[in-house]
């Protein structure tokens, strides 16, 4: 299983940006797809996943009602809509999959098994 992320850049705070995650898997929709990153000095965190396209989706608190989370299962692509950006979302951020995965652990990073590369969000004036 491969993930490819892509759509990090440089930003201005109040911008948007869209993150895909694509995955080489044969049954895309019944997967959990899952977003992490992690900043400067800290540690990965937990910011959003879509359980198994049951229409299920979790956030974390300091993400919810700005980032969407969002698949293609024909795509086979995953997405996070990040909206009004601000500097402490400067991060590296991961896309992350399991079909394991059960929905109690959906934000226990150690639930996924496979994770993408890591794409770049700064987001700066």
């Amino acid at each position: 299983v491969q993930l490819q992320a892509s759509g990090g850049g440089l930003v201005q705070p109040g911008d948007s940006l869209r993150l895909s995650c694509a995955a080489s898997v044969r049954t895309f929709s019944g997967w959990t797809m899952g977003w992490f990153r992690r900043a400067p000095g800290k540690e990965r965190e937990f910011l959003a996943a879509d359980f198994r396209s049951t229409g299920s989706t979790s956030y974390t608190d300091s993400v919810k009602g700005r980032f969407i989370i969002s698949r293609d299962n024909a795509k086979k692509t995953v997405y996070l809509q990040m909206n009004n950006l601000k500097p402490e979302d400067t991060a590296v951020y991961f896309c992350a999959a399991s079909n394991r995965l059960i929905y109690s652990t959906l934000h226990n990073q150690n639930a996924y098994h496979y994770w993408g590369q890591g794409t770049l969000v700064t987001v700066s004036s």
